[in-house]
């Protein structure tokens, strides 16, 4: 290690440290950030240890969960994966990840068991293959989605392409073949390509949503057709021009059986065929499931770990997270930009027939997308006729209200700007034995999962193991 990088280590460490004493937070940011001041290339340094390499896996939706999934395999096949499970996604969470596992001399514990598994958001991924040179990377949708800082979805693809055109051969690409503009990409990479889909078409629509945000061919610009839609615009396409298509996945669920809280699935892989029965709800995590598949066996990791970790999933916080709070049911939904909230939505509606009690949070940080009309692309009409109550809250927390308004809820929703007021009336107007669904953008779901947690006495969602 050079003087630097030692000098880096320490400064990073005690960073954060510093703010969890100071209860600032976990540190999952700061002290990445703070080391890499010190020493640019700490990450390519400490990530150039790892036994066996790493992965990345980016996307719009389910990038946390995906990873979670590929992680939590990668324990099950043995190994001892090392990756940024507080959703802390730019280089300076890679960075804070890695200095963790990291001694004050900059060497990492039992470096010849780890595999990296790192979720990275879109915009950083350049940035991050560069230096993590990864084994593997696992795109697994782009959606609309804080269009102030990434602009419409063919610019995320394009930034994409390019990334993939300087990685090396060795690098195998891991791509939905639902997702036309992610599908797209196998055009520009050098190496290996493997994809993964849904055959089952039962579970499928006739039509796009109308919030799909991809409707045009990038090869020849006519509109897609569409054989079978899921959502959003992933789905079984076709462009009648070019005849660009949907690839036949590598890996494919054949058969998929959607509950109120779980899903059975039947996938088919190079390696056989899986049976098995995920833990969460809605086609979203099926996706996700056959991503983190997907990746898991482009990293050479068994099936039967696959089956296990897959099997015995455990949410992701704030992504169908559950606590128990004063009597109630608490179940925690994300849902930052309109695709992955009408996912959210239409989970909640699948959940039984009673009556539905909600908390629904609208923040506009820099986190979130400053830009919230995006909420009028989201299908709340879907809750209108079960709703037993709704208090929204958050910094436009007026324009949710709106909102719900034009959805033709039939009780006008409270509104709670301040998220302590809004949780303790949420759970009041919550029978005990009932649910309430939470259903946040990014920061507010920070704020109101660290005050879930404190309730229900459970750990903060940085100090959560895989």
């Amino acid at each position: 290690m050079s003087p630097r990088t030692l000098a880096a280590v320490l400064a990073g460490r005690a960073a954060g440290a510093a703010s969890r004493s100071l209860r600032r937070g976990g540190g999952t940011a700061v002290a990445g950030l703070v080391a890499q001041r010190v020493d640019p290339t700490l990450v390519r340094t400490l990530a150039a240890q790892l036994g066996h390499g790493c992965a990345i896996v980016t996307g719009t939706n389910g990038k946390t969960t995906t990873a979670r999934m590929l992680a939590v395999a990668a324990r099950e096949a043995g190994l001892r994966p090392l990756a940024n499970p507080s959703g802390s996604n730019l280089m300076r969470g890679v960075a804070t990840a890695l200095l963790a596992e990291a001694s004050v001399l900059g060497r990492l514990r039992d470096a010849s068991e780890r595999l990296g598994v790192f979720e990275l958001d879109e915009a950083t991924l350049p940035e991050a293959a560069r230096a993590l040179a990864p084994r593997a990377v696992v795109f697994t949708n782009v959606f609309r989605d804080q269009l102030d800082r990434y602009g419409e979805v063919d610019a995320v693809a394009a930034l994409w392409r390019r990334t993939l055109a300087e990685l090396p051969a060795t690098t195998t690409v891991v791509l939905n073949a639902d997702d036309p503009a992610v599908a797209s990409l196998a055009t520009a990479a050098r190496g290996r390509v493997v994809t993964y889909g849904i055959d089952d078409t039962r579970v499928a629509g006739e039509t796009l949503d109308h919030a799909s945000d991809y409707r045009f061919c990038l090869s020849c610009g006519e509109e897609l057709s569409y054989e079978a839609a899921f959502y959003g615009h992933v789905g079984h396409w076709r462009c009648p021009s070019c005849g660009a298509a949907r690839p036949t996945p590598d890996t494919r669920a054949t058969c998929v059986e959607l509950g109120p809280a779980s899903a059975a699935l039947t996938l088919a892989t190079p390696e056989g065929e899986l049976r098995l029965t995920l833990p969460l709800a809605g086609l979203y995590n099926v996706e996700n499931a056959l991503a983190a598949t997907a990746g898991a066996l482009a990293l050479d990791l068994p099936l039967d770990a696959v089956e296990r970790a897959l099997s015995t999933f455990q949410a992701a916080f704030g992504r169908q997270e559950r606590f128990q709070v004063d009597g109630r049911n608490v179940l925690v939904l994300l849902g930052k930009n309109p695709t992955g909230l009408n996912q959210a939505l239409r989970a909640i509606a699948a959940d039984g027939e009673r009556p539905v009690h909600l908390l629904l949070f609208l923040n506009d940080g820099i986190a979130d997308g400053r830009d919230i009309s995006w909420i009028w692309d989201a299908d709340y009409e879907l809750l209108a006729a079960r709703a037993a109550g709704a208090i929204v809250a958050g910094t436009r927390a007026e324009e949710l209200a709106l909102r719900l308004k034009y959805a033709d809820f039939p009780i006008e929703p409270q509104v709670r700007r301040d998220t302590p007021a809004a949780l303790d009336a949420a759970l009041a107007a919550t029978p005990p034995g009932e649910t309430l669904y939470v259903v946040p953008t990014y920061t507010a779901m920070l704020e109101v999962r660290e005050r879930l947690a404190r309730r229900g006495h459970e750990r903060p969602y940085w100090e959560e193991a895989l």
